[in-house]
């Protein structure tokens, strides 16, 4: 049964900053390590880690929500998850919330710690540096 992960976490930069490092290829590329090719449209391809993700954009609110559908390479054929961004203005920066739906149970825990690991962590690291 597919299950669903919450996490939120605040960056000390504008929700324009944040919104633009998942949208921006080269600076997605850039925080991942990894090749990005984002689509600004809405129904737009993405791919991310060289491939290991895929997807398409479901809804974009500039610098507010972004609305993906996103499947990795070795999950079953067709399964894919709904993630959403949802950015919010706080004092001394950005909140987002996050949302992803439908992943493949035996792929929760990885994919769980892996939001942290190779999106949170690395995404501070390149908004935050002084």
């Amino acid at each position: 049964m597919p299950k669903t992960i919450r996490q939120s976490v605040t960056f000390k930069v504008a929700p324009e900053e944040v919104y633009e490092a998942f949208m921006d290829s080269r600076k997605h590329a850039r925080f991942t390590g990894a090749a990005a090719k984002i689509s600004r449209e809405v129904g737009g391809p993405i791919s991310a880690y060289d491939g290991y993700v895929e997807g398409s954009n479901v809804e974009l609110v500039k610098n507010k929500k972004i609305v993906q559908i996103w499947r990795a390479s070795d999950w079953p054929v067709g399964h894919y998850s709904r993630v959403t961004f949802t950015l919010n203005k706080i004092a001394g920066g950005t909140h987002l919330s996050f949302r992803q739906s439908g992943v493949p149970d035996e792929k929760y825990e990885a994919i769980k710690q892996g939001w942290i690991d190779f999106y949170w962590k690395p995404m501070r690291g390149m908004l935050e540096k002084a």
